[in-house]
This record gives C-alpha cells, structure tokens and sequence, in this order.
C-alpha cells in the first residue's frame, strides 16, 4: 500500500478515527486504525459498539489495508513537518513514513482480523443541516441518565416526522427535549434511541454549517453521515420513558426571564454548593422577581433576579447544578418559566409559544423555614 497526503488532512482524519479504537479488546486488531487504500483512502475505528470511518484526499499508488497502532501512528503525524505524507506498507506490514527531512519506520498488523463495520443499507436517510442535528444533541445530550439499570434512558430518543425532528433525554430528575422543522417534509416516520457515547462522538464532528448531514436507520444500528465521516452504532433496546405524558401542560403560573440574567443570579447563589456539600436553591417567584437563596455549613447567599408575571407567592426547590444546565441549554434570550406548585416540575419553553425546545427540572422538597 502506498499513499501520498496533505498533513493537516491526515492529522484531522486520524484524530476522527481514533475516538471510536477501542481502548483494550480481546480482539488486538480493534486497538489499532484500519487504513485501507482503495479507489478513496479510508480511515476507521471501531470498538464493537461505534465505528468511524473518515475518507481522506489522498494519492494512492498502490492498494492495500493494514491496521496502524492507534497511539504511534497518530503521534508521529501530527509531529512530522507541515508538507505533504508519503506513507508505504510492504507485505511484512513494515510501514515506511516520509515528510520533509522526517522519516519513521514501524510495524503494522495484517487486516484480515478486523472486523467488518455492520453494514446499513444506505435508503431511506434523513437529511438536515449540520448545525441543526449539532445544536439538538447538544442541546439535550447532558440530560441523558447514567444509570446502567435502565440502558434505554442512557441515550437520546429521535422522533422523526413529516415535519418535524424532535430529540429527546431523560435521566429521571429532569428531561431535555429539541425539535427541528426541515424545510421540507422528511417523507418519514421513524423512531429510534441512539447511546449517549456515540452521540457525543456526532457532535464532535458536526460542524455550524448549513452543510447536509444525514442519518439512515438500519434493522439494529443508525449510521451517520457528515462531510467525509460516517459513524455507526448500534441501537439502544428497550421502552423509552413516555415523555409526553410527564411533561405537565396548562400551568397556571408563567413568568418571562432574561436567560443571560437568570443564569447569572443562579451561579452565584451556587456558589457555596459543592458536590460534597449539597443544598438545593430555594426560589421565591413573586410578582416581576424571582428570590433566590442557598444555605450550606459554607455559609448562606442570596440573590434576586427580575422576571415578567405573577409567581404568586410560590416557593420551590431545586437541584443548582440540574436548573443551570438547563438554562445553559435554553437556546434562547428570554424564556418562559412554567410552574404550578412546589411539588411539581419547572418548565422552560420559547417566550413566542413555540415548540423548539422543553426543559423539565423536578423540584427538590425543601425543609420548613
């Protein structure tokens, strides 16, 4: 095999590949990068869960595949000169690497112990822009739960209808929820959870582009495709909690925030809260302000945020770290605060009464005084 490429290329790919090697495996071959050189050079990485596969520019002069040490071979490219990268692998699999005044020489493994990325036929995709699919994973990705009993909470459920993509996380304290309007109609109905780990690994490579991504259900995996990349994992089993019917609607109380105001009042009543040192933030929402207060063997803080409406009084609890991430998430300047009593879960939703996002938080009982 041999093969001529543009460093910075080569040095991105691998970087790409390498996040789905898996770290230790009994099958030796899965710790390694899979280059194969064909009518496209291709990188992948695959532990048996995720696989990545990034196609590269490159000159190839002569086909072949073989499996790179992860680690080394990653490390040598991003050290080599910025010129252009001449790489040859003979039959003993003794890779020979060239650039400028730089030269290496290392040892490969044979390919034929890799195993093959699950194959998704690929009919039938769902395309959006790249900064859409980016902002709905990230916008619910952290609400995904990390409790192993129930692996169908640890990721994110997709809806995906004639008009609407609507993204979905819960972890049992809260929910995250994102919905996209294609410009035009999908032509699909589907459903389907994708795990967290391999969300994250999307979202890495999506870009804030209008660029097409697109993604192709498959009987037991999803694939994805951005640019040059596409990911593959398998599907997440199971019933996935029914969010619509958890998720309170007509409450009596709403209140308009400055998201920017709102979380700034929050971070610094938070600051006296540790993970060792737990307490949550006691709210007072009256009429045009919202009173925020903690207390904790630290010490005490307090702070006031205006807000628009009526809170009626209405004194409630929260988890600090679970409310912040989501105002953090709110994609929003303002947004309305939906509340019924102190027993029942916040709501933010979009101030024009829209449905691009939701984020639930389930209150905290405080003690008396």
């Amino acid at each position: 095999m041999k093969f001529t490429c543009e460093k910075a290329l080569l040095v991105s790919s691998v970087g790409v590949a390498s996040r789905t090697v898996a770290q230790k495996s009994a099958i030796p071959a899965l710790e390694g990068i899979y280059v194969k050189a064909g009518l496209t050079l291709q990188l992948s990485g695959y532990n048996l869960e995720t696989g990545i596969t990034v196609s590269v520019p490159a000159e190839i002069t002569e086909h072949g595949e073989c499996i790179m040490p992860a680690r080394l071979f990653s490390d040598i490219i991003r050290k080599l000169p910025d010129e252009m990268v001449d790489v040859a692998v003979d039959e003993n699999f003794q890779v020979s690497i060239r650039c400028g005044i730089s030269s290496f020489t290392i040892s490969a493994m044979s390919a034929e112990d890799y195993p093959e990325l699950p194959d998704v036929e690929y009919e039938n995709a769902v395309t959006i822009p790249q900064s859409a699919l980016k902002a709905m994973i990230g916008g619910t990705i952290f609400s995904v739960s990390e409790n192993q009993a129930r692996p169908i909470h640890t990721g994110c459920l997709f809806e995906v209808e004639d008009k609407a993509v609507t993204v979905v996380a819960v972890d049992g304290y809260r929910l995250a929820l994102r919905r996209f309007h294609p410009d035009e109609p999908t032509g699909r109905t589907m459903k389907f959870v994708a795990p967290g780990a391999a969300l994250k690994e999307v979202e890495k490579i999506l870009g804030d582009t209008d660029e097409p991504a697109k993604f192709t259900l498959g009987t037991k995996h999803i694939l994805f495709e951005i640019g040059g990349a596409t990911l593959v994992c398998r599907l997440l089993e199971g019933e996935f909690l029914d969010w619509r019917r958890v998720v309170p609607t007509n409450n009596p109380i709403k209140l308009t925030a400055n998201v920017g105001k709102l979380t700034d009042s929050i971070e610094r009543v938070g600051l006296i809260i540790s993970e060792k040192i737990k307490s949550p933030v006691r709210c007072r929402f009256e009429e045009n302000s919202g009173d925020f207060q903690t207390q904790t063997t630290i010490g005490a803080a307090h702070d006031v945020c205006p807000l628009a409406g009526d809170g009626k009084g209405l004194e409630i609890g929260f988890n600090c770290r679970y409310l912040l991430e989501a105002l953090r998430a709110v994609p929003t300047e303002e947004t309305t605060l939906e509340l019924s009593n102190g027993l029942s879960p916040i709501v933010m939703t979009p101030p024009d009464g829209g449905d691009a996002y939701a984020y639930m938080v389930l209150p905290v009982r405080l003690k008396e005084g």
